[in-house]
């Protein structure tokens, strides 16, 4: 059971858990796409060639399922965006999963604070 997908945004990166990776089907690439004006971002599995390609999903040895980011900028971006503190308070926001477009959206208006 691939459970439901989402992304954790931290002080330490942004997680996207394994249902994330399973649903996209383990891409080696992705695109973060993101809408500020409706404060939603979606990652979307993609192909190395495709322009502003992120590197995604690489199996690891512990076979532990997920995909960390900690790009200080990428982390700035969230706390710009949305006026977080990750100093004081991460969150978690779970994703909606469109098939068609190999993404996952993730509405950042809907995030939970983690304890």
């Amino acid at each position: 059971e691939e459970g439901v997908p989402y992304v954790s945004v931290t002080i330490n990166g942004v997680t996207f858990n394994k249902s994330v990776v399973m649903k996209l089907d383990y891409p080696e690439y992705a695109l973060l796409l993101i809408n500020p004006d409706e404060k939603k971002i979606a990652v979307q599995a993609c192909s190395e060639q495709t322009e502003n390609a992120t590197s995604f999903y690489k199996e690891k040895k512990s076979g532990v399922i997920s995909v960390r980011w900690n790009g200080k900028d990428l982390l700035n971006t969230f706390q710009d965006l949305m006026g977080w503190d990750l100093k004081q308070q991460a969150y978690r926001i779970e994703g909606t999963h469109l098939k068609a477009e190999r993404a996952i959206l993730f509405d950042l208006n809907q995030a939970t604070p983690l304890s």
